[in-house]
């Protein structure tokens, strides 16, 4: 499956079903994140209930520390 994370093409396995699976995928199910899927911003508790699809468009944004 072909997704637009961030605005880059990224091709993820077509096993990922849901925001859930695509923040594990890339290791951020732990972090802090805000996520946008096609122009709609998730609240945390729907991202399991938010099924991904071909060509969809994510925005995350996850914070980092530092100094």
């Amino acid at each position: 499956m072909k997704l637009f994370i961030n605005g880059d093409r990224v091709d993820v396995p077509d096993t990922l079903e849901n925001i859930s699976d695509v923040l594990a995928h890339f290791e951020l199910e732990d972090n802090i994140v805000i996520v946008e899927i096609n122009s709609t911003i998730l609240q945390k508790q729907d991202h399991k209930d938010t099924q991904v699809n071909d060509n969809d468009k994510i925005e995350i944004v996850h914070f980092v520390g530092g100094g």
